[in-house]
């Protein structure tokens, strides 16, 4: 599930374009990635291919001259005769003024003047006496370190261990967007930068595929390590994260589709299916016309991925077509968040700024199996992980809802959850659920702080609130494996990413202690988060954590809250 906070921003935004910031983010599972990620080839059917896109691009720009220059008639009929008799003189005083220079600096023959002479292999090089020069660095005695030293050592610097986790965020930075691989050492305090990818517009939503894509039909026991990039535009991008320097997505869902095989596309076809797209914005069956908000892979049928976008439809694409298989209209407003259930492969949960909530099996007919309403536009849905009868829904408002799906109302209007909280005055904007360690929530706000909850039967519990000095907070992700069970991931509007690891804290530790069974627990001592260097721009009065490279301490304390 990938929750959308930027959904009523479907324009680039002032905001947006002047900072960094991480609007998502994702945790790839311990062992998933490849341990040496292969280098992007660009061969000669490839650089054609670029050659080709880049030529096309070439005649857009001068079209758009062309059209904005005939768009202003006016700046040319304001000159006369006169004026351009005036251009010719001046352009004839300039001829003979530049001929009578070249005439003057013949003499000097600078047309070779840095013309030099190639030395054969093996030839002594005058200027330096016995120096010479070898066609190879294998021949030269004096080159003692040869090019495979070089070549180990970074592709050493490029390895994954087993005992690594990859982050993915989905960054926007002076107004190029991009995705950002970093590498996460839990045991060293180590979290950096290892690639990253090119973005057409600013992300929105991400989520991680281990079905290989792009590359022909993968068979059912292949696997792979991919991301799905939902964007401002209404392709979905689908990148391999075990391949680096990457120019282009492996594949694209969407009507700039380039079909099974991304490499095998003609440009020209391409050319033609972006003309037609900037044109049409008709709501269809086929692929979005609008900003895809959301992302949700099915991990009980590997080759279906969910959408959700601000054409207020929800789409179910097959993965080894690359094509829409279905689409569905029960939203009266853009759908902003979608989660599969963890349980029932069918079942699929959305939420709308028509600020209802949607159960549906996508198998039948008539889809919608529930609908809930809530009092304000939804943030994000979730199902719970731990019991998947329930689910969470946050809000604009700040608010989470606990419901049933058991009891779905007969009308919208008379919804009745199982408990709510007020968890934020602002703004649920990020919210996500440990998968390892039960009724452990973490939500984070526009008000810039991030919480910690403990959910028990007879209601929720604040546990801490932190000030990570990441800005108005965007994404809050909790790690996957047990040996990281308490890592949480946070990012926003400074464009830094922290790693928190919760279980530093005392009040966390007394409250899940004897809900994480093998999973290792931190020693007692100062909170630790680790994090990487980033835009600082906002204000220094905010508190919390300054970004920083090294682990960061943090002072011990919590804020407890009255349970519901």
């Amino acid at each position: 599930m990938q929750n959308n906070h930027f959904s009523t921003v479907l324009c680039p935004h002032e905001d947006i374009c002047e900072m960094s910031m991480i609007t998502a983010s994702l945790w790839v599972r311990r062992g998933a990635a490849a341990a040496f990620p292969a280098r992007y080839e660009v061969n000669e059917k490839e650089l054609a291919r670029i050659s080709r896109l880049a030529k096309l691009q070439l005649e857009d720009a001068k079209d758009d001259l062309s059209e904005a220059q005939n768009g202003h008639p006016e700046r040319d009929s304001g000159r006369d005769s006169s004026d351009d008799e005036e251009v010719e003189e001046e352009d004839v005083k300039m001829t003979t003024s530049n001929g009578d220079a070249d005439n003057d600096l013949k003499e000097y023959d600078l047309d070779t003047y840095d013309d030099e002479q190639i030395p054969q292999e093996g030839q002594v090089l005058d200027m330096f006496g016995s120096l010479a020069y070898h066609q190879s660095n294998a021949d030269d005695p004096y080159i003692t370190m040869q090019g495979d030293d070089e070549e180990d050592e970074e592709r050493e610097d490029l390895q994954v261990l087993t005992t690594d986790n990859m982050v993915v965020a989905a960054k926007v930075e002076d107004e190029v967007a991009h995705l950002e691989v970093y590498v996460y050492e839990d045991e060293a305090d180590n979290l950096y930068v290892h690639h990253d990818y090119p973005l057409p517009a600013i992300p929105l939503c991400v989520e991680w595929l281990d079905l290989p894509v792009g590359r022909g039909k993968p068979d059912a026991s292949s696997s792979g390590n991919y991301v799905a990039v939902g964007t401002l535009d209404p392709d979905i991008e689908l990148w391999d994260l075990d391949m680096i320097d990457s120019m282009y997505p492996n594949a694209i869902l969407g009507q700039g589709s380039l079909g099974e095989d991304s490499s095998k596309a003609d440009p020209d076809t391409e050319h033609k299916k972006k003309k037609k797209r900037k044109k049409s914005k008709k709501v269809n069956d086929n692929y979005h016309v609008d900003a895809v908000l959301s992302l949700a892979a099915n991990r009980l049928n590997r080759k279906l991925l969910a959408s959700a976008s601000a054409d207020k439809t929800v789409k179910l694409w097959d993965l080894t077509t690359q094509q829409c298989a279905k689409s569905f209209s029960y939203h009266t407003d853009k759908v902003c968040s979608i989660a599969w259930h963890p349980e029932e492969a069918t079942v699929l949960l959305s939420g709308s700024y028509d600020r209802t909530v949607v159960a549906a099996d996508l198998s039948l007919m008539e889809a919608v199996i529930g609908r809930w309403g809530v009092e304000s536009d939804v943030e994000t849905v979730t199902w719970d992980p731990h019991d998947p009868n329930y689910f969470y829904v946050t809000t604009e408002n700040g608010m989470i809802h606990y419901h049933d799906k058991r009891t779905a109302p007969f009308s919208p209007e008379n919804t009745k959850p199982v408990w709510t909280l007020q968890a934020h005055n602002a703004s649920v904007s990020a919210f996500d659920i440990n998968p390892v360690i039960p009724g452990f929530l973490a939500t984070g706000s526009t008000d810039k702080e991030v919480k910690l909850w403990n959910v028990q039967p007879n209601g929720p519990s604040m546990v801490v609130s932190r000030n990570l000095g990441v800005g108005k907070v965007f994404t809050t992700r909790f790690a996957p494996d047990k040996e990281v069970a308490f890592r949480l991931a946070v990012a926003g509007s400074k464009g830094a990413m922290q790693i928190w690891d919760t279980s530093t804290n005392p009040a966390v530790r007394n409250a899940f202690a004897g809900r994480v069974g093998p999973t290792p627990l931190a020693d007692e001592g100062k909170e630790r988060v680790v994090g990487m260097d980033e835009d600082s721009s906002d204000d220094e009065d905010e508190g919390g954590v300054e970004p920083g490279g090294d682990a960061v301490q943090v002072d011990d304390g919590w804020e407890s809250m009255d349970e519901v």
